[in-house]
This record gives C-alpha cells, sequence and structure tokens, in this order.
C-alpha cells in the first residue's frame, strides 16, 4: 500500500492568543483523511470519545464547525476552540426582556402623563 501525505495548519486558540503549527498527515492513498486522523496525529485527541472534545463544536475548519468524522484536505486549518464563558442565547434574551421592559415602562409613563 502506497501511503500519501500532506500538510494542514492546526491553530489552537484554547488557551490565549492563536498559536499555529503545521502537521504532516501521512494516509493510505485509498483511504480519506478526516478531522478526527488530525486531531489524534497532532496529539489533541486519543479518540472520538476523548473528555477533551466532549463539549459540541470545539474544533473546526476555516471557523467553521466541523464533526469528528469530517474530511480534511491540504492546507486546511484545523482550528481548536476555547470553552464559550457565556452562552450567547442567553446573553440576547437578556437584551430582548429588557428592551421589552423598557417598551412597557415608557408607555405606562405615556398613559399616566395622559392622566394627569
Amino acid at each position: 500500500m502506497t501511503k500519501q501525505v500532506m500538510t494542514i495548519t492546526l491553530c489552537d486558540a484554547r488557551q490565549g492568543d492563536p498559536v499555529l503549527s503545521p502537521i504532516q498527515l501521512s494516509f493510505l492513498v485509498d483511504e480519506l483523511p478526516t478531522v478526527g486522523l488530525a486531531l489524534i496525529k497532532a496529539g489533541v485527541a486519543t479518540g472520538p470519545n476523548d473528555p477533551l472534545l466532549a463539549r459540541k463544536g470545539c474544533f473546526g475548519v476555516f471557523g467553521k464547525r466541523k464533526d469528528w468524522d469530517s474530511p480534511i484536505y491540504s492546507g486546511d486549518r484545523l482550528e481548536l476552540y476555547s470553552p464559550l464563558l457565556i452562552d450567547p442565547k442567553a446573553v440576547r434574551r437578556k437584551k430582548a426582556n429588557q428592551k421589552q421592559d423598557a417598551k412597557f415602562q415608557a408607555a405606562a409613563a405615556k398613559r399616566k402623563a395622559r392622566r394627569l
């Protein structure tokens, strides 16, 4: 069996500033290289059930979240993301509720002003 080698860039942004490092992946010609294979070769993960990768969306390619079995191609940038500190949905919900409360308060003040 002949082996093929390709180079990808690993961008580790889990702690502080992103660190870029090139990785050489070797695989059989008839086999499709995957994100999971790249993570194993980079020494980041031991398998798809690794506790470091248990949370959803912790890695991607060029800013797009990818699954463990997604194909990876020569020249791709595999990115490792840090966990979110604040849930974006909760922030949006809180902001929308604040705006709604402000509308209700303004309407109540208007009704009160008309009564006087």
